[in-house]
């Protein structure tokens, strides 16, 4: 009779920590809801709550029904993935192993459509205050789909084509932040700016800057399960590059933060709470594509330089004149382009970069950055172009001079007004 080898075990540390990150991760929705949430007016403040919340409805279904399939099912030219045993996950084997990660593959999926769930949550803060809430709701569904899914799959799954060409996106630089910052910029200005939106930079003022920093807490807090999860998928236990990660993500955040506060004490004289909570995002999402591949050191130069760059490029869009409402673009737009391309400079494993004298992972990298801009951007074109033309992206003119709170949800997020 012929021996067969024993099946392979599940390893209950990386079960656990990938159980724990997948929470984390989803904890990140409700952060970035607060973030945003306490940024935009009294007016608006549930509506824009709720295009991050909505993602974990309609999200959390399309990832079981077909967003799994699409990103990690078997590939097809490296292209897109597709296995129609992974439709509503039917076909999964719960007794087997994930490939070579000792962890169930459904814990896999979870974990993964997290990211698919808080990626177009991000767009929506540039197009916070006037896009129509149920065109936000299809848009979701169908970026989603044919432009997240297909991302992924060339970037994380081991067969997708810049996967095998060496790009190198730790836990979402490319996948996540540049894909949903350039499609929050592409829909920024179709929507078009806010009917009170000044091009000469005069402030629209937030509602609630305790939301704002109570939501840039959680957001840097599920970061950790963002990050450090991520390890999983490179090595087996969860282990050193699961602690490497968490320290980078730390460093980062922590530099970025610093940097951004003396970028405003020296340009504005004054340091604000808003600032500083978006300097700590900044560094979040430099850190993004290279936390598992950079020393702590140059974690800390990349949250520095996350904050200088992006704090100019918040500037910059009162000069160009399109209304990126809450600088979805400025920060993790340009901070996931920023991370991208430094991984490939300060890289160390599993390849050398820039600093050790070889420039090819740069070259990787900017090629992964940017196919990300284009598809991204000129799937967001097309898909906001449709939508235009059959459902309309904005608002009224009422609806936006009212709030959309109360036209869209029936609701007030605040009533001050009664005792």
């Amino acid at each position: 009779m012929e021996a067969t080898s024993p099946p392979a075990a599940f390893d209950a540390g990386s079960t656990a920590w990938m159980l724990t990150s997948s929470a984390l991760v989803l904890l990140m929705v409700p952060g970035l809801a607060l973030f945003y949430g306490g940024m935009v007016r009294r007016k608006n403040v549930l509506t824009t709550m709720m295009m991050s919340f909505v993602a974990m409805a309609v999200i959390g279904v399309q990832w079981v029904l077909v967003g799994y399939a699409l990103a990690f099912g078997k590939s097809y030219g490296g292209v897109i993935g597709w296995d129609s045993s992974l439709v509503a996950l039917s076909g999964i084997d719960m007794a087997k192993p994930y490939a070579d990660k000792g962890i169930p593959e459904l814990v896999f999926v979870m974990f993964q459509g997290k990211f698919a769930i808080i990626t177009p949550a991000l767009i929506s803060g540039a197009v916070a205050e006037r896009m129509r809430f149920r065109t936000f709701l299809v848009f979701t569904v169908v970026w989603a789909t044919f432009v997240y899914c297909p991302l992924a799959h060339w970037v994380w799954a081991s067969d997708g084509w810049l996967f095998t060409r060496g790009v190198l996106d730790f836990a979402g630089g490319t996948v996540v932040h540049i894909a949903a910052g350039v499609s929050a910029l592409v829909l920024a200005v179709m929507v078009g700016p806010r009917r009170d939106f000044n091009k000469k930079g005069a402030a629209i003022l937030p509602n609630n800057l305790v939301l704002t920093l109570t939501g840039a807490g959680l957001l840097w807090f599920g970061w950790f399960g963002f990050n450090a999860g991520s390890a999983v998928a490179v090595e087996h236990p969860a282990g050193a590059t699961a602690g490497l990660a968490f320290t980078t993500t730390q460093s980062a955040a922590a530099a970025a933060g610093l940097a951004w506060m003396l970028m405003e004490r020296w340009h504005h004289g004054k340091v604000t709470s808003l600032g500083l909570a978006s300097g700590f995002v900044a560094g979040l999402v430099v850190v993004t594509p290279a936390a598992g591949h950079v020393r702590p050191g140059s974690a800390l130069v990349m949250g520095a330089l996350a904050s200088v760059v992006c704090y100019w490029a918040v500037q910059l869009k009162n000069r160009l004149g399109y209304d990126d409402s809450l600088d979805a673009f400025g920060v993790h737009g340009v901070g996931g382009i920023l991370g991208a391309l430094l991984t490939g400079v300060f890289c160390f494993t599993p390849v050398q970069g820039v600093l050790s004298g070889d420039f090819s992972q740069l070259w990787k990298q900017a090629l992964g950055v940017g196919v990300a801009i284009v598809f991204a951007g000129g799937a967001t074109f097309l898909i906001a172009t449709v939508l235009k033309a059959t459902m309309g992206l904005r608002v009224t003119d009422q609806e936006e001079r009212d709030g959309q709170d109360l036209h869209v949800h029936g609701e007030r997020g605040y009533h001050f007004d009664q005792t």
